[in-house]
């Protein structure tokens, strides 16, 4: 009797496993696409920090992100549990924050304001405090990664919402991990990458495959500066799309507005497959661009309104 009690149990744990593989696996694809704007926004967000200083700012980023992770996924449990309907309204407030912080750097960098000549004047003259900007870069990646963290475990939460709320756990902590280790991992990668474009070099010979080594070497020095300076562009574009996306989806007219337009360009000849893959992309960063521009102006109202009553005399 033992025995059969101990292999009907080997054989619940193995079944559970394999649903649970089963399960994360279908989240890991639902969530690859949000994959790829973390990895773009976080290798953006450590740029301009100090070579020395580039792996210790993404350790110290990818702990941050495991923290908002392991506030995240007990968080997204108890809200599926007791109250699901304010799921999308906390994703929505995410996704106008990133559309806030895209548009606030478009403003920043085409509209600078005084407090910023000051800071690129410091900058120039070498009195920004190294620290207190490694600090900075940290607090907004990891500010950045809570956001996009969210939509993930809410994605991969409505993959799991019917299964016992074990495997509900454990898909949501392995795709949390999976996530952290992959995304960070691979910015680790992108940031030290003129680093190995450089030890090639050092360490070619004079063979043939030396020669080959110095060739590959001095083509990654080359393209590793551009990479990480279109990496701020792409970041910004991705927080459009992020945010604009989360947005959307939480707007049923816009979305199915949206969906009406790109079913529209898919009949166009020759072209029509390509415009209407990118058509939902394109219309959710621009919807991005545009709520990020309401949500600084009235950012901006509220803070002017409450140092004009500041100066009034008491």
């Amino acid at each position: 009797m033992a025995g059969s009690t101990f292999f009907a149990l080997i054989d619940d744990i193995a079944t559970m496993l394999d649903d649970v593989s089963v399960m994360t696996k279908m989240a890991a694809k639902k969530t690859a696409g949000v994959l790829g704007d973390d990895l773009a926004l976080n290798a953006q967000q450590v740029a301009g920090v100090k070579a020395e200083r580039e792996l210790p700012v993404v350790w110290a980023v990818a702990k941050g992100s495991l923290k908002n992770k392991a506030i995240l996924v007990p968080a997204a449990l108890a809200i599926s549990a007791f109250i699901p309907w304010a799921v999308t309204p906390l994703l929505m407030l995410g996704g106008a924050f990133l559309c806030f912080e895209g548009f606030e750097k478009l403003a920043h960098k085409y509209l600078p304001h005084q407090e910023e000549h000051h800071e690129s004047a410091a900058t120039a003259a070498g009195e920004v405090d190294p620290v207190a900007y490694e600090q900075d870069k940290i607090k907004g990646a990891v500010r950045t990664d809570f956001i996009l963290s969210a939509e993930i475990i809410a994605i991969t939460l409505g993959t799991v919402a019917g299964a016992p709320l074990q495997q509900q756990v454990t898909v949501l902590a392995g795709i949390a991990l999976i996530m952290t280790i992959g995304v960070y991992g691979i910015v680790a990668a992108i940031v030290k990458l003129d680093d190995g474009g450089l030890y090639l070099l050092r360490t070619a010979g004079a063979s043939g495959l030396g020669r080959a080594r110095a060739a590959v070497g001095r083509a990654i020095l080359a393209a590793a500066p551009k990479m990480m300076r279109s990496l701020s562009v792409i970041g910004t574009v991705a927080m459009f799309m992020v945010g604009g996306g989360i947005l959307t989806h939480g707007l049923p007219v816009v979305h199915h507005g949206i969906e009406a337009a790109a079913a529209g360009v898919a009949a166009l000849p020759a072209v029509g497959g390509v415009l209407a893959a990118l058509a939902p992309a394109v219309l959710n960063a621009l919807f991005g661009v545009m709520a990020g521009a309401v949500v600084l102006a009235g950012v901006t109202l509220v803070q002017r309104a409450i140092a004009g009553l500041r100066k009034k005399p008491h």
